[in-house]
C-alpha cells in the first residue's frame, strides 16, 4: 500500500482528515485502495481503506479509535443539510412547475401575438388581483391593431376601476376611423363614467335624438306666433360625439333642452303662424345659427322638423279671458258703488229722522214759551187768539191743497 508523503499510515491520514473537517470545515476526503485522496460531496462522509489482509485487522481498530465519534457526528449533520437542500429545491421546482402550467397557455398566446407579456407580468397581475385573461386579450387586440399601449397602463386602468376591454375596443375603433384619441384620454373618459366605445361609435356613426324626448312626458314643443296662434312642433336632431369635449361637456338632456328653447324662440319671432307653416326650415336655421351645441359633448349636424300642427288661438283665448276678467272687475266696482249708495241712503234717512226729532222737540217747547209769555205779561189774550186763527187758516189751506192734488191724480 502506498504511503503518503508525511510518513503517516493512510488510516491515520484519513482520521486526521476527518478531524480536520470537523474542526476547520475543510471538504471531506478519503483514500482509495491505492492511497490516492478522493473528495466526496453527495455521499455520507466516511473513510474507506482497502488494506492488505495481513494489516487490515490491526489498522481497523486503530482507525476506529481515532475517528469513529467525529465521523458519525459529521455524517448526521451533512445528511440533514442535504435533505433540507433537496426539499427546498423540490419545492422551488414544484412552484415553478405550477406557475408554468397555470400561465403557459396565456403566455404562449401573448408571445405568439408579439404582445410582450412575460411570465413575471402574469404572476404580478395575478398577485394584484387583476383578471389576467382579460388584460392579455386586450393587449393582443391593441398590438394586432398597431397601437402602442403598455401592460402597465392596462393594469393601472384595471386597478382604478376602468373597463379595459371597452377602452381597448374604443381605441381600435378610433384608430380605424382616423380619430386622434390617445390612451390617456380614452382612460379618462372611461373613468369619468361615460361609455367611451359608444362615444366613438356615435362620432363615426351619428345618431338621431327626438325633441322633445319621449321620457320627458311631452309629445311636442309648443310656441306662439305674434298673432297669438299656437304651433306644436316635433323635431329630430342629428348629433355626433365631440371627443375633445366629452370630459366636462354637457350631456344629451342639455342638447334637448336647448333645441326646444330654440324652437319656441323661432316660432315666437314669426309675425303669423302662416309664415312658419310656409317655411318650416326657418326653425332649423334659427336653431343652428345660435350654436346650441357649445360646451356640450355633442356636435349638432342638423335639426329636422318631423311634425308641426296648429294648436289653439292663444291670443283670442287670452283676450276672451281678459274681457271676462274686466267684466268681473267692472261688476265688482258697480256693486261697490251700489253698496255705497245704499249706505248713503240709509245714512240720509237716519239724518232725516234725526231732524224730525229735533223739530218735534222744538215744537214741544212752543207751549212752554207761550205759557211763560202769559206769566210775564209779554203776550196778551188777543195776541194768542190771533195766533190760533193763523194756525187754523194754515191748516185749512193745507187740507184744501191736498184735496186738489188728489183730485188731479
Amino acid at each position: 500500500m502506498k504511503a503518503p508523503a508525511d510518513g503517516r499510515h493512510p488510516a491515520q491520514r484519513c482520521a486526521a482528515g476527518l478531524r480536520r473537517f470537523d474542526t476547520a470545515g475543510d471538504d471531506p476526503y478519503y483514500f482509495n485502495y491505492h492511497g490516492v485522496l478522493q473528495v466526496s460531496f453527495w455521499r455520507p462522509r466516511r473513510c474507506i481503506l482497502m488494506l492488505e489482509p495481513i494489516t487490515q485487522a490491526g489498522l481497523w481498530a486503530h482507525t476506529m479509535a481515532l475517528s469513529m465519534a467525529p465521523a458519525f457526528m459529521l455524517a448526521s449533520t451533512v445528511q440533514t443539510l442535504e435533505w433540507v437542500a433537496i426539499i427546498v429545491v423540490a419545492a422551488f421546482l414544484i412552484v415553478v412547475g405550477v406557475i408554468f402550467l397555470t400561465f403557459f397557455k396565456t403566455w404562449l398566446k401573448g408571445y405568439s401575438a408579439h404582445a410582450n407579456v412575460t411570465l413575471w407580468n402574469l404572476v404580478s397581475m395575478r398577485l394584484q388581483g387583476v383578471d389576467v385573461q382579460q388584460l392579455v386579450n386586450a393587449k393582443i387586440s391593441l398590438v394586432q391593431a398597431g397601437l402602442d399601449v403598455t401592460t402597465t397602463q392596462l393594469q393601472s386602468h384595471y386597478m382604478a376601476g376602468g373597463r379595459v376591454p371597452n377602452v381597448a375596443r374604443a381605441l381600435i375603433a378610433a384608430h380605424r376611423a382616423s380619430i386622434d384619441m390617445p390612451w390617456s384620454q380614452a382612460a379618462a373618459i372611461d373613468l369619468a363614467g361615460r361609455d367611451v366605445l359608444e362615444a366613438v361609435q356615435t362620432s363615426v356613426n351619428p345618431r338621431v335624438i327626438d325633441v322633445p324626448n319621449s321620457n320627458s312626458g311631452r309629445q311636442t314643443h309648443d310656441g306662439v306666433a305674434k298673432d297669438g296662434t299656437q304651433l306644436r312642433v316635433k323635431a329630430r336632431v342629428t348629433v355626433r360625439t365631440n371627443i375633445h369635449q366629452l370630459i366636462g361637456g354637457a350631456g344629451e338632456e342639455t342638447v334637448v333642452a336647448r333645441v326646444g328653447e330654440g324652437i319656441v324662440a323661432a316660432i315666437g319671432s314669426a309675425d303669423t303662424y302662416k309664415v312658419v307653416l310656409e317655411n318650416p326650415d326657418m326653425i332649423s336655421k334659427t336653431v343652428l345659427s345660435k350654436g346650441l351645441d357649445a360646451s356640450t359633448a355633442f356636435q349638432i349636424l342638423s335639426v329636422d322638423i318631423a311634425d308641426i300642427d296648429v294648436g289653439e288661438n292663444v291670443g283670442a283665448n287670452q283676450r276672451a279671458k281678459t274681457a271676462e276678467a274686466n267684466k268681473l272687475s267692472f261688476q265688482a266696482e258697480a256693486e261697490q258703488r251700489r253698496a255705497l249708495a245704499i249706505a248713503q241712503e240709509q245714512e240720509n234717512r237716519a239724518l232725516a229722522q234725526l231732524n224730525r226729532a229735533r223739530v218735534i222737540e222744538a215744537e214741544a217747547q212752543v207751549p212752554l214759551a207761550i205759557a211763560e209769555a202769559f206769566r210775564t205779561g209779554r203776550l196778551g189774550v188777543m195776541d194768542y187768539y190771533r195766533m190760533r186763527n193763523m194756525q187754523a187758516d194754515t191748516s185749512m189751506r193745507e187740507s184744501l191743497g191736498a184735496d186738489a192734488a188728489n183730485g188731479d191724480k
